[in-house]
């Protein structure tokens, strides 16, 4: 990994994911945690603070040692304890059914293999548990989905892997997960909607 992608992709995706609205999206797709939950990209912790205080204990995953240290704060005045377990949520050291939740905000657009980490997220949780999810990805309306499309390698390139083009519920119903809310909505207009076209809801084993 080069330098943009180690130092700086962590700390513009910081900015960039903590604007007010995003915070009160997961803060919305937080709700209803409980137990042992296993988190996917952790990123720098801003979902720490949302936690439900029924949640017993957070794992994550997390591929970046710049964003991990920029959770510590945070994970120092987390309600539960953190414990990073992997950095590759493709595959997982843990035992099937091991957790309550599964938590994903803004991560399966960036997995090189998002339906593997979502076969993880099935044979990880209990059954009855629920993964909760926030995403963004591929635009319904045509016109901004061809956008999506042209920018879609240059996305790529700028922000470590991510894409523009991913349909983030398909992707879970594929991996045999069962989706009880489905929500969307755009960041704003023009640019807003080519990269902010917003996904979020719940999805039980």
């Amino acid at each position: 990994m080069g330098l943009w992608s180690t130092h700086v992709v962590p700390r513009v995706v910081d900015v960039a994911l903590g604007r007010p609205e995003i915070r009160a999206l997961r803060a919305e797709v937080c709700a209803g945690l409980s137990g042992r939950v296993l988190e996917l990209g952790a990123g720098s912790g801003p979902n720490l603070p949302l936690l439900p205080t029924d949640v017993a204990a957070l794992d994550v995953v997390e591929p970046s040692d710049v964003a991990w240290a920029r959770s510590a704060a945070r994970r120092a005045e987390a309600s539960v304890p953190v414990t990073r377990i992997g950095l590759d949520g493709q595959r997982i050291a843990a035992p099937d059914a091991s957790y309550d939740a599964v938590l994903c905000t803004f991560a399966l657009c960036t997995i090189p293999d998002p339906a593997a980490a979502l076969g993880e997220a099935v044979r990880l949780l209990r059954p009855g548990g629920r993964l909760h999810l926030l995403e963004h990805g591929a635009h319904p309306d045509s016109r901004i989905a061809r956008w999506q499309a042209r920018l879609d390698p240059w996305q790529q390139r700028l922000v470590d892997g991510c894409h523009l083009t991913r349909e983030p519920f398909d992707l879970v119903r594929a991996a045999g997960l069962r989706v009880v809310e489905e929500h969307a909505r755009d960041l704003g207009p023009g640019p807003g909607r080519v990269v902010g076209h917003l996904r979020w809801g719940l999805a039980a084993r």
